[in-house]
């Protein structure tokens, strides 16, 4: 018998709500995490654009034949006992109101108010609970994460803070399920890490010094970049920050392949007021629209 499938009327309005009603991924991560789809389903597109995520995963879920198509009705179910919102950060407003009753009148339409049965039901409690340790497991691994970091700031052994500062950043890309690369040496040069997100290689300087890096610094870093293959970028971590005229001039020295991460945005990311995929996103993004390569995270929150 062949399986059941969403109207691709709902499916359009399904996917346009997720890319207009939720500004972070972590919002809407949730939702799906409530709706009972497995998190390792959803977390592999997590670098990728909300609409991006939503049309890839209706797609997953069709493929799993009739299950997929009870986790798609329970993510209908969740969106559409939604009243507001679920995202209070989301720019346009207006446009995401008008997707989620777009979706609320195409599901109308269909006939396909969420009526649960009593298993169905259960299960989804089973599942949002499972979803919930997750979370907490997590939290609780960046609470170590964090505690770890303050204990380096007091260190005096800058050789061996930069050493475990390494070990942290690994561990903290781990627990995003970003696979990440310690420190390695090719050819005679020293990379201190490297990581792929959203389709681009990232090599990886990570300084804990009190000096602040100057511009020969990050010339001669980004020219270890610009000699591996294109879509190769990089990512410098400096703990004591970045001057600004180094920056001035580093955005004059060519194309704006760096990213710059200072110790005040990874503290940010390690007391989890921003998730380090939304922090790379939100660098990256004023990167590649505005050629900004430095732009500090407490920003986000003026």
């Amino acid at each position: 018998m062949r399986c059941q499938l969403l109207p691709q009327e709902v499916k359009n309005a399904l996917i346009e709500v997720c890319g207009r009603a939720f500004w972070y991924k972590q919002p809407l991560f949730d939702m799906l995490a409530r709706a009972g789809i497995p998190e390792e389903m959803y977390l592999r597109y997590e670098h990728e654009a909300k609409f991006k995520i939503a049309r890839k995963l209706l797609a997953d879920l069709e493929g799993m034949g009739d299950d997929g198509y009870i986790l798609q009705r329970r993510l209908l179910t969740e969106l559409c006992r939604l009243r507001n919102l679920p995202d209070l950060e989301v720019p346009d407003r207006d446009a995401g109101l008008n997707a989620l009753r777009r979706l609320k009148e195409a599901a109308l339409a269909h006939d396909l108010e969420a009526k649960e049965e009593k298993a169905t039901a259960e299960r989804r409690v089973s599942d949002a609970t499972e979803q919930v340790q997750r979370a907490r497991e997590r939290d609780r691994r960046l609470r170590e994460l964090h505690a770890a970091f303050t204990e380096l700031t007091q260190s005096g052994d800058p050789q061996a803070r930069g050493y475990d500062l390494e070990s942290l950043l690994k561990e903290l890309f781990a627990l995003h399920e970003i696979r990440y690369r310690k420190s390695y040496r090719i050819e005679g040069e020293q990379i201190d890490g490297f990581f792929n997100f959203g389709g681009f290689d990232y090599l990886v300087e990570s300084r804990w010094r009190r000096e602040r890096p100057t511009l020969s610094d990050l010339l001669a870093f980004k020219g270890k970049v610009d000699r591996k293959i294109e879509s190769t970028r990089g990512m410098v971590v400096s703990m004591s920050g970045f001057d600004d005229d180094a920056v001035k001039r580093l955005r004059e020295a060519g194309p704006a392949n760096l990213i710059l991460v200072d110790g005040y945005d990874l503290n940010l990311i390690l007391e989890g007021r921003v998730s380090l995929t939304d922090a790379l996103q939100r660098k990256i993004d004023k990167a590649a629209q505005e050629g900004v390569v430095y732009f500090p995270l407490f920003r986000l929150f003026n």
